[in-house]
């Protein structure tokens, strides 16, 4: 479950990093709430229906929670991209300033839907584990489970929005670094990984297992085996009945032993010592430290495969025919396409990459468990009783850990034949290898690539491609203001100039065109470009025909620059009062305008 849900989270992650807040809404609110609402009957009413599962069939529930969770994944994309949530969240008090209060609006309304689920999935899952959880306890184990997987980004991006709130010139040119900033967050989540454990344990609600044989037992093999720990803990996961153990922690001083009640009173002592060996041999083989790089990893192989992946999806029709549709400017579109990339990349990553080191992390953790009890026996025996007394979940598949039939069948063939250790030990070292071997040549590559080659390659590609469709459509003004964005983005500003015209001569009342004209009018970085005068045209006929908050801003720049710094300043005001989410920086315009005077080499 918390495998699965580990991928969920980090979906609904990208999708509330990478979307930006709207202007306003594209669906009146009224309808936006009754289709919300309609959203959600469906979703309950699908809830009941999948958790009608036979008893003693653990298969059908875990199924009714995998389509169930996928499910909640859609409903808040559809949320965010359809009915514009996040305008709605970005109102929340100090969003402006700290957009991160905003996206944990957004992670709410995905444990809402989870919510709805596990509310409708308790009495089913009472009737097939054989176990009876009040709702609260129900509720607040799901709950501190997963919360546990968004905790440390939870952390990160409040972390990153405050800091961004230091006024001092000493941190703000340091963020202004291009390799500080990720230098500071690699920094900070290290410290961070390091020492979220004894955070962890306290959000479980995890206490020191008292005093007693069992914990003397547990003591004295932990020593036997040399391993250090700060303390053995009781899990208490749902009210302690679930059959399991963990550990948690890279070092010493924030490592825990975490074992449920449950699994003591079902284990007997040898059985007990097998699963403590199995946990241990996470710890020696050095499992912990290998997940963060490989979570590490993944940003750099994400960051080095944009480019090859958008140069494909660029080159299709489908590409401008949502652009079409959807009426967003070809930056936006990028930006889509990129985080529609990158899901697929996680799902790809997580569920084949990382799912492959998960499941041979677990086996040689199971074979270290099988050399130090010298019998495959206990543990053996221990997976038999989880296995029946999970819901006869011996044959379920498994794509973290392999099933517990697989997990039993290898240790009992292995016992045969000791060989395998060794041979699985080669096999995890030679992935290891590989994978770093890869993870090398993407940073290697990451470093000598220019900054704006990720940024720039796909938007030349993409301008010939534009351009073709205008050779075809030359009376489409659509095709015309993409390729103006495309240029401005590219600095061509003549160019890009054209297009914007040539766009504005076939459709003169589309304000988003007049708005980017005006606004390279502005802010181009040639002299010779600049043309404050006309600029405020553009933008006061874009403004009457949209008056947006980015649209007001152009206005209010348009102004400046023509030295109506009063008229700047009040128009600004207005553009935050449309656009509160953005608050921030529409003040630091406000400040620019009041204290300085417009430059066109100042762009």
């Amino acid at each position: 479950m918390i495998y699965n849900n580990l991928i969920y989270l980090l979906v609904v992650i990208l999708i509330l990093s990478t979307s930006s807040v709207p202007t306003e809404p594209q669906i009146a609110t009224w309808y936006a709430l009754l289709i919300f609402l309609g959203k959600g009957l469906l979703f309950v009413q699908l809830a009941r229906k999948w958790f009608r599962v036979p008893r003693g069939q653990a298969s059908y529930y875990f199924a009714a929670e995998q389509r169930l969770s996928i499910l909640a994944v859609a409903s808040l994309a559809i949320d965010v991209y359809l009915l514009d949530c996040l305008y709605y969240l970005a109102k929340i008090p100090f969003a402006g300033q700290i957009p991160a209060l905003m996206h944990i609006g957004g992670l709410c309304l995905f444990f809402f839907y989870l919510v709805i689920m596990w509310i409708i999935a308790r009495s089913a899952y009472g009737e097939i584990f054989d176990r009876s959880h009040s709702l609260r306890t129900f509720l607040g184990a799901n709950l501190k489970t997963n919360l546990a997987i968004v905790l440390p980004w939870l952390i990160l991006t409040l972390a990153s929005d405050l800091l961004q709130l230091v006024d001092l010139p000493l941190v703000q040119d340091l963020l202004a670094s291009p390799w500080a900033e990720p230098l500071l967050f690699l920094m900070f989540f290290i410290v961070l990984v390091i020492a979220l454990p004894a955070v962890i344990v306290r959000l479980w609600g995890c206490t020191p297992m008292p005093p007693g044989e069992a914990r003397s037992a547990i003591e004295a093999f932990c020593r036997r085996q040399n391993l250090q720990y700060a303390e053995i803990m009781l899990w208490p996961l749902f009210e302690g009945r679930m059959l399991t153990a963990g550990v948690l922690g890279m070092v010493k001083r924030f490592r825990y032993l975490l074992v449920t009640p449950a699994l003591l009173e079902t284990m007997s002592p040898v059985e007990i010592e097998a699963v403590m060996a199995h946990e241990i041999g996470h710890v020696k083989r050095h499992h912990l430290p290998l997940y963060l790089l490989l979570f590490l990893g993944f940003g750099f192989i994400a960051q080095l495969s944009t480019y090859p992946l958008l140069a494909l999806i660029l080159r299709s029709d489908f590409f401008y025919t949502a652009l079409e549709i959807s009426g967003k400017t070809a930056n936006t579109a990028i930006t889509f396409v990129s985080t529609f990339f990158l899901l697929i990349l996680i799902l790809v990553y997580f569920r084949y990459i990382f799912g492959f080191f998960m499941r041979n992390f677990e086996r040689q953790a199971d074979l270290y468990a099988l050399e130090t009890m010298k019998s495959a026996e206990p543990l053996v025996s221990v997976f038999e009783k989880i296995a029946w007394l999970s819901g006869k979940i011996r044959d379920l598949p498994s794509w973290h850990h392999f099933g517990l039939g697989e997990r039993i069948d290898f240790l009992l063939y292995t016992q045969r034949r000791p060989e395998l250790i060794k041979r699985q030990d080669r096999k995890v070292r030679g992935a290891l290898i590989a994978y770093l071997a890869l993870l090398t040549v993407a940073m290697v590559s990451l470093w000598q690539m220019p900054n704006d080659l990720i940024e720039n390659a796909p938007k030349s590609r993409l301008a010939a491609i534009v351009q073709q469709k205008i050779d075809q459509e030359p009376k489409n003004p659509l095709w015309h203001h993409v390729l103006g964005d495309i240029q401005f983005s590219r600095k061509l500003y003549p160019e890009a100039i054209m297009a914007y015209e040539e766009a504005l001569s076939l459709n003169p009342g589309n304000p988003e065109a007049l708005n980017n004209l005006a606004w390279l009018l502005l802010t181009a970085e040639k002299r010779e470009v600049v043309d404050p005068d006309r600029a405020l045209l553009l933008a006061e006929k874009a403004v009457k025909l949209k008056p947006a908050g980015h649209i007001l801003d152009t206005l209010a720049t348009a102004y400046w620059a023509n030295g109506y710094k009063n008229l700047a300043v009040e128009t600004e005001k207005r553009a935050m009062e449309v656009e509160p989410a953005e608050k921030n920086f529409y003040s630091r315009q406000i400040e620019r305008f009041q204290s300085t005077d417009f430059s066109p080499t100042g762009h």
